[in-house]
């Protein structure tokens, strides 16, 4: 089989180029033919001759994720199954703003890995197997897809970018931060990392390693309850990962990187939407400077989870904003064709 080239550093690169008979500047432009321009065949890069492209074609190869399924939402969300090179499948989003004074904001949600091992209860993906990690080019080529989406549906390019698809991006951290790195370094896609969310159920170990790293994008936990016992039921990494420790190491997080975390929280009705369920969260957020997401619950299939009534959201955002916490309530996108959050599962 050959070399997947995008697997090879730039040094790398210029080492084989140096071995193979070829000036070393050759490494840059095959570098950024990937990872500036996208380039998904030797055949586009032009400015190299057709003897050095024969060369690169003979030893290795492009592993390009393709588009296999494309829906639309009546609210104008995109969801694509992407389909990668070994067959398997996953999922990401296009979400337009839906404010007339926010037309610019074009959001992608892509996946880290195919299926998840964590099997939280309300998600889709938390009952489907974890199959594999995703490589750093197959995360960058969902958000190039994505990219495309957006400017030939809206004439506007991506502007954010979330990791809260398909999988536990901590629990593919090498990948996730290489793919970060591609995607807004100079030589890559030149997105800022302030543009970028990546979301994690709560791994404590590898939110201190993000702040060691001092990653510049931001970082959001899905809490969904601020009392172990509540979130053991619903997110069994909870059971190794308590709040105490979260607290702990999102701590360490603010005080490495001085970024401002964001909580998820999912009002499920008559589970964890009283006021004392708010009050365990503002109480929890004073451990580090956060904001809260309240996050509409999107039904799925294998749970029997409610959303909360709009009377009892409204006192338990009332309460945070009384105790001066900034709130947000997110309302679903693209629930229509299951593609809002907690709902992507490689269903057609």
């Amino acid at each position: 089989m050959k070399q997947d080239i995008r697997k090879l550093t730039a040094v790398q690169l210029k080492d084989w180029f140096s071995k193979n008979g070829e000036q070393g500047f050759r490494a840059k432009q095959v570098h950024e033919w990937l990872w500036k321009k996208s380039a998904l065949s030797f055949e586009q890069m032009t400015n190299l001759s057709l003897s050095t492209r024969e060369l690169l074609n003979t030893n290795f190869e492009i592993r390009p994720l393709t588009v296999d399924q494309q829906q639309r939402s009546s609210d104008g969300t995109i969801k694509s199954s992407f389909k990668l090179f070994d067959g398997n499948l996953v999922e990401g989003v296009l979400i337009p703003a839906l404010r007339s004074d926010d037309t610019d904001r074009m959001t992608a949600c892509v996946s880290s890995q195919v299926g998840c091992s964590l099997t939280c209860k309300f998600c889709a993906t938390g009952y489907m197997d974890r199959k594999r990690n995703l490589d750093a080019a197959e995360i960058y080529d969902q958000v190039v897809a994505i990219d495309r989406q957006a400017k030939e549906n809206y004439d506007v390019p991506l502007s954010n970018i979330v990791y809260m698809g398909m999988g536990e991006p901590l629990l593919n951290y090498k990948n996730v931060l290489e793919s970060v790195d591609r995607i807004t370094s100079a030589d890559g896609l030149g997105m800022s990392p302030k543009r970028i969310t990546v979301s994690t159920a709560g791994i404590a170990k590898m939110i201190r390693q993000l702040g060691d790293d001092a990653v510049k994008f931001n970082l959001a936990l899905s809490l969904h309850a601020a009392n172990d016992l509540k979130r053991d039921q619903i997110m069994p990494i909870n059971e190794s990962n308590t709040l105490e420790a979260l607290g702990d190491a999102l701590g360490y997080f603010y005080k490495k990187t001085g970024t401002r975390i964001t909580f998820e929280y999912i009002l499920f009705y008559n589970f964890n939407d009283t006021l004392q369920d708010a009050q365990e969260l503002w109480k929890f957020t004073k451990r580090v400077p956060a904001k809260i997401n309240i996050i509409e619950y999107n039904p799925i299939a294998e749970a029997n989870f409610k959303n909360t009534d709009p009377q009892t959201l409204d006192k338990f955002a009332g309460y945070l904003e009384n105790k001066g916490v900034t709130v947000n309530v997110r309302r679903s996108r693209g629930k229509d064709i299951d593609a809002a959050c907690g709902q992507l599962a490689g269903k057609k």
